[in-house]
C-alpha cells in the first residue's frame, strides 16, 4: 500500500489541515485581544483622564490660565463648599464631587510644575515608552521638593550647634573638677584674697546674709578665678566659635591661604636657606612624628615638651630610638618624661 505523499505548502508539516487552521485562528484572536498602546495609564498622573481635559484647558495654555481654571473648579467641587443640586453640578453627589476634586487637584499639581508638565506631555506624545513613563513619574514623586542646598545648610548648622554645646559641657565639667583640686583651689583663694574678693564685711539688718549665701558667693568667686587664670587645653578647652563646623567651612579659604603661605615660608627657610629650627618648629616636627593633633599636643605638660626638646626628638633617629623603647616596654602611646629618662 503506497504511503501518502506530503503536500507542498505552508501547512505540509501539520498532521491535519483543520487542526493547523484552528491554531492560527486562536493566535489571531489572542493578538486582537491585547490592549492597544495608550498614553493614559492607570496610576500615573490623572490616570485614564487627560489632565488638560480635567481642567478644561488646551496643551498650549499658560500657567496663569491653568491656575485660574483650577481655582474655578476647586470652588465648585471642594468638599467644604460643594452643595448637591447647584447649577452645573446636577447628578453629582458628595462622594463623586470629592473624587472629582482630587482629580482636579492632581491635574493642577501635574501641570503647574514645568518639569512635571514636560514629562506628562512627553508621555502623551510617546505612549509606546511604557516603562520610561513609570520611571519618570516615580522619580519626580520620590525626589525631595526642598532645595538640596537648604538641606545641607540646615544640617551643617545643626551639627555646629551640637558641637558648641558639647564642647561647652565638657569645659564646664573640667572647671567643676578643677574647683575640687586643692592645688588650684588654694591658688584661686589666695588670688581672691589679694584682690579683696573674699573679705567678709559685717552686715547688719536686712542686708545680712546667711552663711550658706556667703559660702555660695565665695565658691562662685573661686570658680571665676579658675576660669580666667587657668588655660585649659585639649579636649576640655573653652569652646570657641571659630572651631565649629560652620565657621570652619566659611573660613576655609582663609585657612587654606595661610597654610599655603606657611608651607612656602617653611620650604624657603629650612630647605632652601638651611636655617636652624626654632623651638616651635622643633615641637611641630615632634608632633608630626607622634601623629598627634594640635589640641592633643597642647594638653601635654610643659615639662614634657621641654624634655622632648632636650632629647632632640625632632631628629628622626632619636625619635625612632624612643619609639622602639616604648614598644619593647609596652609604655603608653603618649610620651612621658619617665620614658625619656630611661634613655
Amino acid at each position: 500500500m503506497a504511503e501518502p505523499t506530503e503536500r507542498s505548502g505552508g501547512l505540509s508539516g501539520c498532521p491535519g489541515t483543520g487542526r493547523c487552521w484552528w491554531r492560527l485562528a486562536v493566535l489571531l484572536l489572542s493578538a486582537s485581544s491585547l490592549p492597544a498602546v495608550t498614553a493614559l495609564v492607570e496610576g500615573l498622573y490623572c490616570g485614564t483622564e487627560v489632565c488638560y481635559d480635567v481642567l478644561g484647558v488646551t496643551r498650549e495654555a499658560p500657567k496663569a490660565e491653568i491656575a485660574r481654571a483650577y481655582r474655578q473648579l476647586a470652588r465648585r467641587y471642594h468638599p467644604d463648599r460643594f452643595r448637591p443640586g447647584e447649577p452645573g453640578s446636577e447628578g453629582e453627589t458628595q462622594e463623586t464631587a470629592h473624587k472629582k476634586f482630587l482629580l482636579i487637584a492632581t491635574a493642577y499639581e501635574t501641570l503647574k510644575d514645568e518639569d512635571t508638565r514636560r514629562d506628562y506631555d512627553y508621555m502623551l506624545d510617546h505612549p509606546e515608552e511604557y516603562y520610561q513613563h513609570y520611571y519618570a513619574y516615580y522619580r519626580r514623586q520620590l525626589t525631595p521638593k526642598v532645595d538640596v542646598r537648604v538641606v545641607i545648610l540646615v544640617t551643617i548648622c545643626a551639627i555646629s550647634i551640637f558641637q558648641y554645646y558639647s564642647w561647652h559641657s565638657s569645659y564646664n565639667e573640667a572647671i567643676n573638677y578643677l574647683v575640687t583640686v586643692p592645688k588650684y583651689r588654694i591658688q584661686a583663694t589666695e588670688i581672691a584674697k589679694q584682690q579683696g574678693l573674699l573679705n567678709r564685711t559685717k552686715e547688719k539688718g536686712k542686708n545680712r546674709r546667711s552663711k550658706e549665701e556667703i559660702r555660695e558667693q565665695e565658691e562662685e568667686v573661686i570658680r571665676d578665678i579658675i576660669k580666667n587664670k587657668i588655660d585649659i587645653k585639649g579636649g576640655y578647652q573653652k569652646p570657641n566659635l571659630s572651631d565649629i563646623l560652620l565657621c570652619q567651612i566659611v573660613l576655609f579659604p582663609y585657612y587654606l591661604t595661610n597654610y599655603v603661605a606657611w608651607y612656602i615660608s617653611w620650604v624657603y627657610r629650612f630647605t632652601i636657606c638651611r636655617e636652624d629650627y626654632g623651638d616651635q618648629e622643633k615641637l611641630y616636627i615632634i608632633r608630626r612624628y607622634m601623629k598627634m593633633s594640635q589640641s592633643q599636643f597642647d594638653s601635654l605638660e610643659e615639662n614634657t615638651k621641654q624634655t622632648f626638646l632636650e632629647k632632640q626628638l625632632w631628629i628622626k633617629e632619636n625619635y625612632e630610638v624612643v619609639l622602639q623603647l616604648q614598644n619593647s616596654n609596652k609604655f603608653p602611646l603618649n610620651y612621658t618624661v619617665a620614658t625619656l629618662e630611661m634613655l
